[in-house]
């Protein structure tokens, strides 16, 4: 088997924030406007954040406004608060705002708008399958069913006839599922195959910037991986659907937030890093997450989906 690999860098990713990277600084704000010494000429910055920043009027001429916060509602002195009617209407503006984004959730006006977001990542999933193939055969179709993303399916020995299963799909549908089958069988099954050598292969042979890994046990009812996939967009290294806290080498169940740890059953992860986490030597997904340096986060919605054989 070849590893096929891109060599150009991620295209559509924000990069993770550095305070959420092992061993980094700083907060990844430029409060320079991006070139020594200060601004750039014009008075308008152009650092991180600031590409549509203008320069605030003055009526000196130069240096920085004497109290910006006063704009918005705030007196911006150490100590003190603003007039109180102030504090109040801020307030006011504030659970407006919250009560407004609650409703837009209920909308799903959220829900399309990181789809939106995460249209240009491009996505793959990958899949070991080893046997029983009426389980293979669910979860192919619903991926296929609730995503848009490249199906990456390594066949360990065709075991029960699972191949056959895959082979199937691969011949229906050749532009969104490719499949290698291979005559290893699986360790777990007394083969040679370990967990770290099939998942290493799938990351080499993927050529996405986020590579899904799933357990082979999940069957989505819909839309469960744009939330993974805006969590690794927004700066998050992986994101899963369950997540461990930092107790015992297994941990207790974790999240939503940032967590230790992410249960192995469905992962979204920036395939870059997780090539670069030794993934050949992990035992399981949950040991990758803990090998990986950044922010590990289970998203705040429930995922919709379930394990295999579980009553809709």
């Amino acid at each position: 088997m070849s590893a096929v690999t891109d060599d150009g860098p991620p295209g559509h990713l924000r990069p993770p924030t550095p305070q959420d990277v092992a061993g980094g600084t700083g907060t990844g704000r430029d409060t320079t406007g991006g070139a020594p010494g200060g601004p750039a000429p014009g008075g308008t910055a152009t650092g991180v954040g600031t590409a549509r920043a203008r320069p605030a009027p003055d009526e000196t001429g130069s240096g920085a406004r004497a109290n910006p916060a006063a704009e918005f509602g705030f007196s911006g002195d150490p100590g003190q608060h603003g007039v109180p009617a102030d504090d109040m209407l801020h307030a006011q503006r504030t659970w407006d705002a919250s009560l407004a984004t609650n409703r837009l959730d209920d909308l799903g006006v959220t829900a399309e708008r990181r789809r939106v977001e995460t249209a240009p990542v491009s996505t793959g999933v990958g899949l070991v399958v080893d046997g029983d193939p009426g389980r293979v055969r669910e979860v192919l179709r619903s991926f296929l069913d609730h995503t848009d993303a490249r199906l990456l399916v390594l066949d360990l020995g065709d075991v029960d006839g699972a191949g056959a299963v895959v082979r199937e799909f691969a011949g229906r549908e050749p532009e969104r599922v490719t499949a290698w089958h291979v005559a290893e069988l699986p360790a777990w099954r007394g083969g040679t195959a370990t967990w770290g050598m099939c998942r290493g292969k799938l990351l080499q042979l993927d050529t996405s910037e986020v590579h899904v890994v799933t357990d082979g046990t999940v069957v989505l009812e819909g839309d469960a991986l744009t939330p993974l996939v805006a969590a690794v967009h927004g700066g998050a290294v992986a994101a899963g659907r369950t997540g461990l806290d930092r107790d015992g080498e297994e941990g207790r169940p974790a999240g939503p937030g940032k967590v230790a740890a992410l249960g192995g059953e469905l992962m979204a992860v920036r395939r870059a890093a997780a090539l670069g986490a030794g993934v050949e030597e992990a035992r399981d997904a949950t040991e990758l997450s803990r090998a990986l340096r950044g922010a590990l986060v289970v998203p705040e919605d429930r995922l919709p989906a379930r394990r295999a054989g579980e009553p809709r």
